[in-house]
């Protein structure tokens, strides 16, 4: 792929921000919508066969319509696949589909701001964009799952935010007192039953968490319920191996599903959830401490010089105290550049110190930068 073409398909995050929020708002009433991640290094042809192979499946779907609608968004990512040889640095992302209401059709391919982390293709009533909106999200995570044995929630904490990411539910009988052999039988059905939702959870649970965790924001997985299913799933070994080393050892025990029970689990859990997402941001504050007091000059402060900082691309790491009207615009800017951002709340130690001294806003430089750059009148 030549230089010129790869930056053309690149896209910034304000960018994304705006195809996200266009292709939030499609839905169908079938499984016709394409969505297709690649990450870097995956050879085309790989990929171009697999699409090949799932249009000639197209042709089983029984409704027409659907069908058609299917293989006119396969083929049209092929098409788009054609264009290049060799997937960008940052990977590549596809979403193709037609509105079976309207008519109308949209295919978008480009390569987003951060790398893709993993390979991924789904069609479905709605494209699939929650591993794009991950690189938009500037503040750590908590992941949640609540499990019994036939229903589950999955959800996060970002910041302050509580999103349902998925609900499972599945049919369980209950016990039944048959006697001898038959009820022993019985019950090994039932255990397999269980044991199979267990396993269908943990599945879903490492499709939705582990492109956070290696965009490096998850920080921990608090697993709850109301019974002896939360010990079981966690013992069971079925969450892939890297989500297991974030599961907080206290199970918590809640009533509730859905956005009810994560709320629940967050008042109940809330020491291990602030602890978690508070963790980089305390290191964060401290190493911006340390090269002040050194005098390292790696350290920067006042709403111009950061800006200036930012536009240089010389921005490490922006410190905004919540309390500051503009968070929100300070993110989005720094965040573009690449930058990591850490909102420093209130109850962090020396925060009033912070928003007194520096009014809530100050910088880790990349590399030492001459002030004059930043300040043509000095």
């Amino acid at each position: 792929m030549s230089e010129e073409l790869e930056k053309k398909l690149l896209v910034d995050k304000r960018t994304l921000k705006d195809v996200l929020s266009e292709l939030k708002q499609w839905s169908a009433p079938a499984t016709v919508l394409l969505s297709l991640y690649i990450p870097p290094g995956r050879p085309v042809s790989d990929v171009t066969q697999m699409l090949r192979e799932e249009l000639s499946l197209a042709d089983n779907i029984k409704l027409k319509r659907t069908r058609n609608a299917v293989k006119r968004a396969i083929s049209a990512a092929l098409d788009r696949l054609s264009m290049i040889s060799k997937v960008p640095q940052n990977g590549l992302v596809i979403f193709c589909g037609e509105n079976l209401d309207t008519g109308d059709f949209k295919c978008y391919m480009f390569s987003p701001p951060e790398k893709v982390p993993v390979f991924y293709y789904r069609t479905d009533k709605r494209f699939i964009t929650e591993i794009l909106e991950n690189m938009l999200e500037a503040e750590d995570s908590v992941g949640i799952i609540i499990v019994e044995r036939d229903q589950a929630t999955i959800g996060l904490v970002k910041g302050s935010r509580v999103e349902v990411l998925d609900e499972l539910e599945d049919y369980i009988p209950g016990k039944h007192m048959m006697g001898g052999q038959s009820q022993r039988r019985y019950d090994r059905i039932i255990e397999q039953m269980v044991d199979d939702f267990l396993k269908k959870v943990a599945q879903r649970a490492n499709e939705l968490f582990l492109p956070i965790l290696e965009s490096g924001k998850l920080k921990a997985v608090v697993v709850a319920g109301p019974g002896y299913a939360k010990a079981d799933f966690v013992k069971s070994g079925y969450l892939d191996y890297r989500l297991q080393k974030l599961v907080d050892p206290h199970l918590i025990d809640v009533s509730y599903q859905g956005e009810e029970g994560l709320r629940e689990v967050i008042s109940k859990a809330q020491d291990v959830v602030q602890l978690s997402l508070y963790r980089d941001v305390m290191n964060a504050f401290e190493t911006f401490k340390m090269h002040l007091a050194k005098g390292t000059g790696l350290v920067i402060y006042g709403p111009d010089d950061v800006a200036k900082a930012i536009e240089m691309g010389a921005l490490s790491a922006l410190l905004i105290h919540e309390s500051r009207p503009d968070v929100e615009a300070w993110k989005e800017r720094a965040g573009a550049s690449g930058a990591k951002v850490y909102i420093i709340p209130e109850s962090l130690p020396e925060s009033e110190w912070f928003l007194k001294t520096f009014d809530g806003l100050a910088g880790l430089l990349r590399y030492k930068v001459d002030l004059c750059q930043l300040t043509p009148s000095c």
